[in-house]
């Protein structure tokens, strides 16, 4: 039931964006995209927690606090619960669902769809790397991949992408988006499927990607668009099959 609930929320989600889209069409030119201008202080967050997911691969001191962390988390559960699965979606879909709803973000829907793209395409590259060039073993023993998060990666990356859009409408949305990528983390703790420097390299792989993301956007819009007013409609539809989930770019001109 939860499941079917929360696929009924991507769809409808993904619904009135494209209706939203239907009815006020894309227009504008390339100049006039805007992003977050590079800066090494913005780097100073993501590169710490990367640098201590990393530190943590061969630190006997962090390896033994990652057990500590386990055994308190983990002490007493009885049923594991599957919310992380889908909560790490959550941030980068409300970006869709507060325009759908006419709470205007940064970029238009072309814009933003293109940024969160490249976002997820240079974080899924980054963390399936390293999964297989590190082979950390999960903390309940299923399988060697548990180096970084993906999930938590997801959650960050989405919560950066929501913050960057709406922070100069309200703070609160960026918040919100970052409590919701923490919680994921924290699910992916509690089901013992992460040791804590799984979640805080993915933490800092999610945030970084998108901040890249933002600075290469001029660069690929060009690319992608030229730099003349082009006229369409874009949208993102996720979808879910029960054990996969997808992301769904569709565009018109």
């Amino acid at each position: 039931m939860r499941t079917t609930a929360l696929l009924a929320v991507f769809y409808i989600t993904g619904f009135f964006s494209y209706a939203q889209n239907s009815i006020e069409k894309d227009s504008i030119a390339i100049d006039t995209v805007k992003n977050i201008t590079f800066s090494y202080k913005q780097l100073i967050i993501p590169g710490v927690l990367i640098g201590y997911g990393v530190w943590g691969i061969e630190s006997g001191q962090i390896k033994s606090f990652n057990f500590q962390i386990r055994n308190k988390i983990t002490d007493n559960i009885d049923q594991k619960v599957s919310i992380d699965d889908f909560s790490r979606y959550v941030p980068a879909v409300s970006v869709y669902a507060l325009n759908a709803f006419g709470v205007k973000g940064k970029n238009n829907m072309r814009d933003r769809s293109v940024i969160l793209g490249t976002s997820l395409i240079i974080m899924t590259t980054t963390v399936f790397t390293l999964k297989n060039v590190t082979n950390i073993e999960r903390p309940d023993g299923t399988s060697n991949d548990s180096f970084p998060s993906g999930h938590t990666a997801v959650a960050f990356a989405g919560a950066e992408f929501l913050y960057q859009e709406y922070k100069d409408v309200s703070i609160w949305y960026g918040i919100a988006g970052y409590t919701v990528a923490v919680g994921t983390g924290l699910f992916r703790l509690y089901n013992n499927r992460h040791w804590l420097t799984d979640v805080a390299a993915g933490a800092g792989i999610g945030i970084l990607s998108t901040k890249i993301a933002y600075w290469m956007n001029p660069y690929i819009t060009r690319k992608l668009f030229g730099s003349k007013e082009i006229k369409s409609t874009s949208y993102i539809m996720p979808s879910y099959n029960g054990r996969q989930f997808t992301i769904c770019y569709f565009k018109t001109f």
